[in-house]
């Protein structure tokens, strides 16, 4: 399986999500499981169903980041530069209308879609390569939309 780009800083968090959910989420939702089995017809019981529904979306999660994490090419963002936009770059952009974007490219688990863009989606695909001055066409399900590259850099201010 192809390994997926991710910051130190993401790696790290969703390792420490994972120890938490493992060490100590699941255990004490396996005790209100057993405490609510303990009650009786289980038919009936709205707070075994509803433990044993936190369980499998805790079970779900931890799934999620171990496939994340075996999959996980980890990247020092810290240490990278370039003229460039790739992987764990501040960008700013500016589109047609005058209106500026400033974003930076980081993994899919890292994205809130804002501030921190992922660089699989159709703006992190279309800015990665580019220049400053370099123009770019992002296609959404709104329509295309061009922005021009204005700044690259790799460290926060």
């Amino acid at each position: 399986m192809e390994k997926k780009p991710i910051s130190r800083a993401g790696f790290d968090a969703l390792v420490k999500e994972l120890k938490n959910l493992q060490e100590v989420e699941r255990p004490e939702i396996l005790k209100v499981v057993q405490w609510a089995r303990s009650l009786g017809d289980l038919s009936e019981n709205a707070d075994y169903s509803a433990a044993k529904e936190k369980q499998r979306i805790i079970d779900k999660r931890i799934r999620f980041i171990e496939e994340i994490i075996g999959n996980a090419q980890v990247i020092d963002v810290d240490n990278l530069s370039g003229d460039r936009v790739i992987f764990g770059a501040h960008v700013i952009a500016e589109d047609e209308s005058g209106n500026k974007m400033q974003c930076r490219i980081l993994s899919d688990v890292e994205s809130d879609g804002k501030r921190i863009i992922a660089c699989t989606s159709p703006v992190g695909r279309a800015l990665i390569g580019k220049c400053v001055g370099d123009t770019c066409v992002v296609r959404l399900p709104g329509g295309e939309k061009e922005w021009e590259i204005l700044e690259i850099k790799f460290k926060e201010d």
